[in-house]
């Protein structure tokens, strides 16, 4: 089963979110976009792990006493720089609530075998690849200039930065991936709640 730790995405958020992919994914036509209702704020991907390895992940994402965290959703920006665009993004303002709460996330996956992160968390809402293109933050030997998204940001450096709102994560989920020729679907496996 393939696994990971988000919070969901308030539906206003989505809805404006939503537009706001109506309204430009047609200045880069070749990206495969992200549905909507997919969109949510990834705080550990886990990967492949065997069925009897999930109530054990349950059981300690359980342990975790994390707080309510403000989470303002504001901004773009590409993956892994302007010139060389493989991923287009959403950007996130949280305090340091969700940070901790990833960090700490991070450890409890550990202690289970599951590989710590190497970066820093930093919140982003993926909203299209391009063509062919990794979701990899860093740069990789073959990202040249590439041009899927050299219209979308003639386009956005023309408007003013775009604001989604803000809302209150009050609980953070364990998803599974089901990957299918028509995209990625996301079950919730679980919830767990945060004061």
């Amino acid at each position: 089963m393939r696994l990971f730790i988000a919070v969901d995405i308030d539906d206003a958020i989505r809805e404006r979110i939503a537009r706001f992919i109506e309204g430009v994914q047609g200045f880069a036509p070749d990206a495969r976009w992200v549905k909507p209702e997919s969109l949510h704020v990834t705080l550990k991907f886990i990967g492949e792990q065997p069925e009897a390895a999930v109530e054990q992940i349950k059981l300690a994402l359980g342990t975790i006493s994390g707080n309510a965290a403000e989470i303002q959703f504001r901004g773009y920006g590409f993956f892994p720089t302007a010139k060389s665009a493989r991923v287009f993004w959403i950007g996130m303002e949280a305090g340091p609530q969700l940070a901790l709460l990833a960090a700490t996330i991070d450890t409890q996956m550990a202690a289970l075998g599951v590989a710590r992160e190497a970066r820093a968390f930093s919140p982003h809402l993926t909203l299209a690849r391009g063509p062919g293109g990794s979701g990899a933050p860093r740069w990789r030997k073959e990202d040249g200039l590439h041009r899927s998204f050299l219209r979308l940001q003639e386009k956005l450096a023309a408007l003013p930065a775009p604001e989604f709102g803000t809302m209150t994560a009050r609980e953070f989920f364990l998803y599974q991936s089901q990957l299918s020729p028509k995209g990625s679907k996301y079950m919730k496996l679980a919830r767990f709640a945060l004061h």
